[in-house]
């Protein structure tokens, strides 16, 4: 007499099977992954929205590796369930935060998802879930960006464009947290939280030519793309350093840059425990908070995708997937 097979482990998730608009995304039981070697598996408690998620949804293609059918979500925080053949850093139990495997989705859009271990670090203390959840990708840009490639130091003067957004916002603290002096870009209703966060100046773009303010600036954070980072010359230093954080196309001003005598560069975000570390410690020193300006359930995260393409959020967009 045969025996009967052994279910399959199922979850709840998030799939696309198509680019196209918000309604693409929809709830569906697949299979729940398990760990390869030297991976762990996360029950997901928070991931958060990005911008690359909906890029990534209406595009089909925009992040590496992500070709319909798939599960979205690079953020997540949540607790290891198992742990792979040769883990050593976590173990069941552990509450962590992380943007796994990025350009590759971390799928986090789920109840579980499968990450490397060393891609994730252990939750901040002191922070939800849904705070945690918001933190990695937006905080690892500012942090590479400002510190790993630009190398901010004390004194210097700091331009961070959209700095009530979910990078923005972050790099603000950042960069005061090195010592620098802070200038951040914002609507008017904006500007008080921006003080808050420790911007010495802050500007209203929808009514002040930035350009036309702002000299002698020392390092740039350009989350916005387009024009922005011709125009962002024009309040660079010789010898400052211009860092866009979106891929890049054929206006990117690098001869101008160069007769200038401008640094001009593209950064992507890599997965980094080390940097996660920087980031928990500032968190837990009082020095870094996020700013969560929404959450949603799992189910709706087709209506934190509508949100978020306004391009009006404060901080951070957030799905929430268990308790």
């Amino acid at each position: 007499m045969s025996q009967a097979a052994t279910p399959v482990p199922t979850m709840r998730a998030v799939v696309q099977e198509a680019a196209g608009a918000p309604e693409v995304l929809r709830i569906a039981e697949v299979p729940r992954p398990e760990p390869a070697r030297g991976e762990v598996l996360v029950r997901v408690c928070a991931a958060g929205v990005n911008p690359a998620d909906w890029k990534t949804r209406s595009r089909g293609a925009f992040a590496t590796g992500a070709t319909p059918p798939f599960v979205l979500g690079f953020d997540v925080s949540g607790v290891v369930e198992a742990v792979g053949e040769g883990v050593t850093v976590l173990r069941p139990g552990d509450e962590v935060y992380g943007m796994p495997r990025f350009p590759f989705p971390a799928r986090a859009y789920a109840e579980y998802l499968t990450a490397p271990a060393r891609h994730l670090a252990p939750r901040p203390r002191g922070l939800t879930h849904l705070e945690a959840g918001a933190l990695p990708l937006a905080a690892l840009t500012a942090w590479q960006a400002l510190v790993d490639t630009a190398d901010v130091r004390p004194g210097q003067r700091v331009l961070v464009h959209a700095a009530a957004g979910g990078v923005g916002h972050l790099a603000v603290q950042i960069a005061k947290s090195r010592g620098a002096h802070v200038i951040g870009t914002a609507g008017a209703a904006k500007h008080e939280l921006l003080r808050s966060l420790g911007a010495d100046e802050v500007l209203d773009h929808r009514t002040q030519d930035v350009t036309a303010t702002v000299r002698d600036v020392d390092v740039v954070l350009d989350p916005l793309g387009g024009g922005s980072p011709a125009r962002s010359l024009r309040t660079l230093r010789p010898g400052g350093t211009l860092v866009s954080i979106l891929p890049l196309d054929g206006s990117f001003p690098y001869a101008e840059a160069e007769a200038a005598g401008i640094r001009a560069v593209f950064m992507l975000v890599e997965p980094d425990r080390q940097g996660l570390g920087a980031i928990t410690e500032l968190v837990e020193s009082g020095r870094l908070r996020v700013v969560v300006d929404s959450v949603f359930p799992l189910e709706d995260a087709a209506g934190a995708h509508r949100l978020g393409e306004l391009g009006r959020t404060t901080g951070k967009i957030v799905l929430s997937v268990a308790p």
